[in-house]
């Protein structure tokens, strides 16, 4: 398997939309502008649980940089060179260890003309098998409750899933 920064695999939606599914790259940085700017007022909410109108230069720096010893983003895309447009994106982040289970949060943003297609339980599968190959035994997710669709993806994932709401979140722990 490629390590994290040189993933990148080509794959067909339900729909029989090509897509890529590949790391984010510096190069990103104006194609995850637009597709951020491009997203509906609810999906910023069920993602960071807050209504924004628009991204920060530091929201923006904060997608664009991360630790990849630490982090590893995924975006799903269509069309190739200067038509790449980013219609998905998922990340995990390695949690302070507890005992000898390393954990990882993970999130997850899907652009509304492609949600019920597949993304998000796609993007799940290639980041549960980067963690593996990386040690990491378990994702921990906070979902609103109203995100049943993230819920299901979670759900039909195969993998043995705990929840427990607390604080009007749903905590979900997936087992890898």
């Amino acid at each position: 398997m490629p390590g994290p920064a040189d993933f990148c695999v080509s794959e067909t939606l339900r729909t029989g939309l090509a897509v890529t599914v590949r790391a984010l790259k510096p190069g990103d940085r104006e194609k995850v502008e637009r597709a951020v700017r491009e997203l509906d007022r609810e999906s910023i909410y069920t993602r960071l649980f807050t209504y924004r109108t628009q991204l920060t230069e530091a929201g923006l720096e904060r997608i664009m940089r991360f630790d990849p010893d630490t982090e590893v983003v995924l975006l799903v895309t269509i069309g190739q060179g200067v038509l790449e447009t980013v219609i998905g994106s998922g990340r995990y982040v390695v949690l302070p260890a507890e005992g000898s289970v390393r954990s990882a949060e993970i999130a997850f943003v899907v652009e509304e003309d492609y949600h019920g297609q597949g993304v998000a339980g796609r993007l799940l599968r290639h980041l549960a098998a980067v963690a593996r190959a990386q040690g990491i035994a378990r994702f921990e997710a906070t979902v609103l409750p109203k995100n049943k669709a993230m819920l299901a993806v979670f759900e039909r994932s195969g993998l043995p899933m705990e929840k427990r709401i607390a604080d009007g979140e749903v905590h979900v722990a997936l087992a890898l």
